[in-house]
């Protein structure tokens, strides 16, 4: 089943709440064999990890399964680097969607805010969701 295309311009809640530490950024860097200490700058792709939360909720709320889902592109912009103490939410919204080959291609933007609503930095995503097989 294609998805709907009044979904575009539609924003979904934001994220709960997401409090930057040392060890959930050492963590990450771990996880993406970046080396990272305590007062270094927090690494460029750490955003991911409130853009996936806001991913997943946006797939659930349209009930598209992650096995579905290949993620085709990712772009960070940043209005100020993410320091340990930051709480975070991401906020998602659908820019863009096209069907190819029975595929549909969605284009997302998620807004990452702290919590005096500033604007941290802004992520899109082009996520391709796999049309279902024919038996």
């Amino acid at each position: 089943m294609a998805v709907d295309g009044s979904l575009v311009g539609r924003a979904f809640p934001p994220t709960r709440p997401y409090r930057v530490t040392d060890e959930k950024v050492r963590e990450f860097a771990a996880a993406t064999g970046v080396g990272w200490e305590s007062g270094d700058p927090v690494p460029a792709t750490f955003p991911i990890v409130l853009a996936f939360d806001a991913m997943n909720a946006f797939l659930d709320d349209v009930e598209v399964e992650l096995s579905r889902i290949v993620h085709g592109e990712q772009k960070f912009s940043y209005a100020r680097p993410i320091a340990p103490g930051d709480v975070l939410t991401a906020t998602l919204s659908v820019a863009s969607l096209r069907q190819i080959g029975g595929n549909d291609i969605i284009g997302t933007v998620s807004e990452i805010t702290d919590d005096s609503g500033a604007i941290v930095c802004t992520t899109s995503a082009t996520l391709v969701h796999r049309a279902a097989e024919v038996a």
